[in-house]
């Protein structure tokens, strides 16, 4: 039975996502570093995707650390067997495409014939091992139902792992080097969504009905706690930096 859904916060493009706690089964920093870096990867792309998703994360031992998936899974996935620190093993429940990427070292598509587990009879599946060196930190496997979207999702499961292993090492340098991440005020992190969103100064002053001068000495001090030059350079940053 899957855990309690959090519907707050980032909830608000209608797709369901499992709180960070309920999705820790570990208290391993890199296994969480690698769900946060998930989330924030799986949040920007959800708006463009055209029909019914699930995406799964696992460990290198294909233990499954986060999941979501689109509203109309709801009660499918309820009703499933998949569970936060479930294995996706082939001995645990059978060939399934996380198993055979496990089994391969390699990017791996099952379609819902191949499938060993009744729940994935339906499924399209695609999984790829996430590489950090030459050491396989965990896996991510994107799936769906309706085969009009299979070509969709391999593209999509094919990208998403570049940006998740950038912001992860950049994430993971700042911890070994005793780093934290850049300390924006609130006013700071509205500014630079905004700035995010292709907004001029003039504009962001007047949706934050404050002078233009003083978005200006905010962008100052923004670009000066990043390190960067220029707008674009901070939006870059600070999306490494899981900032928003």
């Amino acid at each position: 039975m899957i855990t309690t859904i959090d519907t707050s916060g980032q909830l608000e493009k209608e797709d369901y996502l499992l709180s960070n706690t309920q999705q820790l089964t570990r208290k391993d920093t890199s296994d969480q570093l690698l769900i946060e870096v998930f989330q924030h990867c799986i949040f920007n792309i959800k708006d463009h995707l055209t029909g019914p998703y699930l995406f799964l994360l696992t460990d290198k031992e294909g233990v499954l650390l986060a999941m979501d998936y689109s509203r109309n899974l709801e009660s499918a996935v309820s009703k499933s067997p998949i569970h936060i620190g479930m294995f996706f093993t082939e001995k645990c429940c059978g060939v399934n495409a996380i198993s055979e990427a496990i089994a391969q070292g390699c990017p791996v598509y099952l379609p819902p014939e191949d499938h060993e587990s009744p729940f994935f009879n339906n499924w399209h599946c695609f999984s790829v091992p996430l590489v950090v060196g030459h050491e396989i930190i965990g896996y991510l496997d994107v799936s769906t139902i309706n085969a009009a979207m299979k070509s969709e999702l391999i593209a999509i499961a094919k990208l998403i792992p570049a940006d998740m292993l950038i912001s992860y090492q950049v994430q993971l340098a700042s911890q070994a080097a005793g780093q934290l991440p850049a300390q924006l005020s609130e006013r700071q992190l509205k500014v630079l969504k905004l700035i995010s969103q292709g907004l001029t100064g003039k504009a962001i002053a007047s949706k934050l009905k404050i002078k233009e001068c003083t978005v200006n000495h905010h962008k100052k001090i923004i670009f000066d706690k990043l390190g960067v030059q220029s707008s674009s350079e901070a939006v870059s940053v600070a999306t490494r930096m899981l900032l928003f």
